[in-house]
């Protein structure tokens, strides 16, 4: 795949169907297909990917941008948060993604630890992300203090998403998963996303974002903003597919919606099959060689 940053002169519609509206995917997405989208007020959906098998069923199924996000940490790795997974852990997943997938926009995610540092600790990490996981773009959490990072990772050729609102990265600091950009500190989030924007940054994630914030920057930026509990204002929305689909059980936040349950049907399979199983019900003739 080439870098998404890349575009010819035959690329500047839309990477669906016919005017868009076909789920099916029919060129490589690229980040100024996302723009001129939102230059339409037309809407798109992102999903986090970690394997080979949902990133060709979410390609498949229309799915313009995906996201090999930290959240690989809870989802896949069983760490508790986000915090400990490692960009070697997140390498593989990526790689996974990209060898999966022809025209679906790769983002990578930075862990925590890894661009905090300086600017040049961010590209160093970036570079790693595009060269190894053959990702298109990458994504960062942090406002003001992190767009010389921003800027300093796409002069290096490598195009980014910011991530605004509840960062996972710093619940500590933030005293857990809390709602951000309430009243007063709306100014200080919009003035966040417009730094990103100057420093380069294609997209910005808003999580946890009261609904007429996130409204206010999505008026104020020329470039998309990716909804995940920030209302239906934003150009894009989100969501973790673990969550979408039902697979993780228990109690999820408040802005997902469950569009399957995964959990059950998988449940219900290995059940049938250990049941067979035990009762010699499996394999049966038409499973066996002769």
């Amino acid at each position: 795949m080439t870098n998404s940053a890349g575009a010819s002169a035959d690329e500047t519609v839309a990477p669906y169907g016919s005017g868009g509206r076909s789920a099916a995917l029919t060129k490589q997405v690229r980040i100024h297909h996302l723009r001129e989208m939102k230059e339409r007020s037309e809407p798109w959906p992102m999903l986090t990917t970690y394997d080979m098998y949902s990133a060709a069923i979410f390609e498949e199924a229309g799915i313009p941008v995906l996201l090999v996000g930290d959240s690989a940490s809870n989802n896949v790795y069983g760490y508790e948060t986000s915090l400990p997974v490692t960009v070697d852990e997140l390498v593989p997943l990526v790689r996974a993604v990209t060898r999966s997938t022809k025209r679906a926009l790769v983002v990578a995610d930075l862990p925590f630890g890894s661009y905090q540092v300086s600017p040049e600790q961010a590209v160093r990490t970036s570079v790693r992300f595009m060269k190894e996981g053959r990702s298109h773009a990458v994504k960062l959490e942090g406002g003001r203090r992190f767009a010389p990072h921003v800027e300093a990772v796409v002069a290096a050729g490598v195009p980014v998403m910011g991530h605004l609102g509840f960062t996972p990265q710093s619940e500590h600091n933030l005293g857990g998963y809390r709602i951000q950009g309430r009243g007063s500190a709306a100014a200080g989030l919009v003035e966040d996303a417009l730094a990103l924007q100057r420093a380069g940054a294609f997209a910005v994630v808003l999580e946890m974002v009261p609904a007429e914030t996130a409204k206010q920057i999505t008026h104020e930026l020329s470039i998309p903003t990716v909804g995940i509990g920030a209302g239906p204002d934003c150009d894009a929305q989100v969501l973790v597919w673990q969550d979408m689909t039902g697979l993780r059980t228990g109690r999820v936040p408040r802005f997902v919606k469950r569009y399957a349950d995964l959990a059950h049907v998988l449940g219900t399979a290995a059940a049938q099959y250990a049941g067979e199983v035990r009762s010699r019900q499996f394999p049966a003739a038409e499973h066996c060689f002769h």
